[in-house]
């Protein structure tokens, strides 16, 4: 995700970041469809059984987190720009978890992670501060 954030944030600067969000969203239906070709060869059909159907929005929510992903680094910097959103990926995949949602298995609420979780935020502050 660094590497593929700063190439993305570079294309910006002669482009513009929807530009680049294309170009980025483009070449990797490109790859995924030569490695469709290559190894599966499933039915694209199957899609349509896909419930519900708001689960076929990845593709949407993707597009605008490579848009945050280039905006972060640009005003951040990469690692700056990483460290929130992997520490802010991490708080939302845990409240995904906490409250069942999406048909995850809902999961207790456990004290070493939220202790866990808050070590990482003052990780984020101490680097943010030296």
């Amino acid at each position: 995700m660094s590497i593929q954030g700063v190439f993305n944030t570079q294309v910006t600067k002669t482009s513009s970041i929807w530009v680049a969000n294309v170009f980025v969203q483009l070449t990797a239906l490109l790859v995924c469809l030569g490695a469709w070709f290559i190894s599966d060869r499933s039915s694209f059909g199957a899609l349509f059984k896909v419930q519900p159907k708001y689960m076929l929005l990845g593709g949407a929510i993707g597009a605008f987190i490579t848009y945050t992903v280039i905006k972060g680094m640009e005003l951040l910097g990469p690692a700056k720009a990483v460290m929130l959103i992997v520490i802010s990926q991490l708080i939302v995949a845990y409240l995904i978890e906490l409250f069942g949602l999406f048909g995850v298995e809902k999961q207790p609420l456990e004290m070493r992670k939220i202790v866990g979780m808050g070590i990482a935020i003052l990780g984020i502050v101490i680097f943010k501060w030296t």
